[in-house]
């Protein structure tokens, strides 16, 4: 059965949870998408350019004003509750499953709305930890339910501003807008383009017959957080060495394929390895628009499978699960292409897989994995939906 099918009885269910905790139903139901990045990865913080989808599994959050300035939240996926006041939002210890929230009405009041205080039920198929950006699809979530009742009138691309704001300054996760902006402007059948720098966006059609096969190593992303800071260090170190030749640039985005070739032995190695996959995949991106503009799933799987061997072998932020779900997905029936995504040294890998295949190539990834590392991995077959919405 598949998600869409079975979303009715999540919001169902939401309903009843919601209704047991607060002895009266919600005024309204919001959905927020999860995504998977198809291209461009470790890219947006260097304001280069990103092809995601937001995915059909999402956070769900049902939700009623109050008539005072509490929250009281409940996650019906692990049975915790939080209540705290608008009017002195701190961190919980214990409950820091909460920041994500507690982080958006902190950036929504600093922007001059005064927010009414909510009982919120909220429950979600966003897989934690595996780098389908389960963190902004919350954010997203929450942001759009209190735009709602408080007529909040922002943007889409202000709200996932101000959601990216949250995760940076309240979670203290220095994430790239990447994830808040798909989740907010998703565009169903569709991959939205985005320039981490001008914020222009716009979608790009899958091509008819193929769909996307995430594929969950089911190894924690144990490294990723010291590496995503030191790459991202790294590439900050590149921008600055490199501005001594080229006095223009802001960061690598700026920087031609030409031009590192050219100066490239005055960078340390490392650096030069991480500088060289930026503006590499920077042009995949590109690139990969331009197939999927003709329906060419074939080149668009040989870019992925270029922008993997990059991460792993300049980037070096892929591991031997990651390698060898790439590899066993790369030798599966119906492949266009695949790679690993998200931050890296574990999580997920993605695939461009034809639709009448999907099931056969999910199986025999699978096997092929489990043999290959010993571990049960779990393979989603998903498709491109909209942004986040009120549902009722």
């Amino acid at each position: 059965m598949s998600k869409r099918t079975l979303f009715p009885q999540r919001v169902e269910a939401l309903k009843v949870e919601f209704a047991q905790s607060y002895v009266t139903s919600p005024e309204l139901i919001v959905r927020a998408p999860g995504r998977v990045n198809l291209i461009g990865e470790h890219t947006d913080y260097n304001d280069g350019y990103v092809l995601p989808i937001a995915i059909d599994r999402s956070v769900l959050v049902a939700a009623s004003v109050r008539a005072d300035r509490v929250v009281r939240l409940r996650a019906a996926d692990f049975g915790a509750q939080v209540t705290f006041s608008l009017d002195n939002i701190l961190h919980a210890e214990g409950h820091r499953w909460s920041d994500y929230q507690r982080g958006v009405a902190v950036v929504l009041e600093e922007r001059g709305f005064r927010l009414p205080g909510l009982d919120v039920a909220l429950a979600s198929d966003v897989p934690i930890g595996a780098g389908l950006s389960s963190s902004a699809a919350v954010e997203m979530s929450m942001a759009v339910t209190w735009q709602t009742v408080a007529g909040c009138e922002l943007s889409r691309s202000e709200l996932a501003l101000l959601c990216q704001r949250a995760e940076n300054t309240f979670v203290g996760v220095n994430c790239g807008i990447m994830d808040q902006f798909v989740s907010a402007l998703g565009q169903e059948n569709s991959a939205l383009f985005v320039d981490c720098r001008t914020l222009e966006h716009k979608p790009v059609s899958i091509p008819e017959g193929f769909v996307v096969v995430i594929m969950d190593t089911a190894k924690q992303r144990g490294l990723a957080d010291s590496a995503y800071n030191t790459r991202r260090a790294e590439c900050e170190e590149g921008v600055r060495l490199l501005r001594a030749h080229l006095p223009g640039i802001t960061a690598l985005r700026d920087v031609s394929a030409v031009e590192l070739e050219q100066y490239a032995h005055e960078l340390p190695p490392n650096v030069r390895k991480r500088c060289r996959h930026v503006i590499g995949e920077n042009q995949r991106v590109l690139d990969g628009i331009e197939a999927l503009a003709h329906s060419d799933a074939a080149t668009f799987g040989r870019l992925m499978g270029e922008s993997h061997r990059s991460l792993r072998d300049d980037y070096e932020v892929s591991c031997t699960e990651l390698d060898a779900m790439v590899e066993a997905a790369w030798l599966a029936p119906g492949v266009a292409g695949a790679r690993m995504t998200g931050a890296g040294f574990g999580g997920c890998a993605v695939a461009l897989v034809e639709a009448m295949q999907a099931e056969a190539f999910r199986d025999r990834v699978a096997a092929a994995y489990e043999r290959a590392t010993g571990l049960t991995s779990s393979l989603y077959i998903c498709t491109a939906e909209a942004g986040a919405s009120v549902v009722q």
